[in-house]
């Protein structure tokens, strides 16, 4: 069981860091909406998804620094990966929590949005203006916020889809 938990999140890990990398315009700077990001309602589904969002991001950002693809550089090393894995957890811990007829994983949702939307748009504030700005603030994690609920509402539509099929669910849960 351990085996197939490093192997799950490994998986997931290299998912999120090739669907990043193969959309750099939208998986980097101010305005983004990181379709990787999707897979971080996968721990509503299985443990390992918690390691392999975190270890996903922190690849990301790391080529993102050697590339200069990522605008934070250096600080959304740790800042984003962090942020990542409290989101992570939170959702884990919300796996239960349904809404609506068709028992929709919404509230396993928020975590990553209002994460990412309050410390990357800090990050992008302290990047952007080299010092605190409430309004530049507001902005950067308004904008992160939104790009993050698109991506997120991608990934609620593809946890329903796997627990609406009893053989999709049995690969994720097997």
């Amino acid at each position: 069981m351990k085996t197939k938990r490093i192997v799950t999140g490994a998986v997931i890990a290299a998912l999120y860091t090739a669907l990043c990398l193969a959309l750099p315009a939208l998986s980097y700077g101010a305005v983004q909406v990181r379709f990787a990001e999707a897979l971080t309602l996968l721990p509503v589904l299985l443990p390992g998804g918690v390691t392999g969002v975190t270890l996903g991001c922190f690849l990301t950002n790391l080529v993102g620094v050697f590339t200069g693809a990522n605008l934070l550089g250096a600080l959304d090393v740790p800042f984003g990966t962090l942020t990542t894995l409290l989101a992570a957890l939170c959702t884990r811990a919300l796996a239960g929590v349904r809404v609506g007829r068709g028992r929709w994983a919404v509230a396993a949702a928020l975590p990553p949005v209002v994460l990412n939307g309050v410390i990357i748009g800090a990050e992008l504030c302290w990047a952007l203006m080299g010092q605190w700005n409430w309004t530049v603030f507001a902005a950067q994690g308004l904008s992160v916020a939104l790009g993050e609920a698109v991506a997120c509402l991608l990934g609620v539509l593809l946890v329903h889809y796997v627990e609406s099929n009893p053989r999709m669910l049995e690969m994720f849960r097997g």
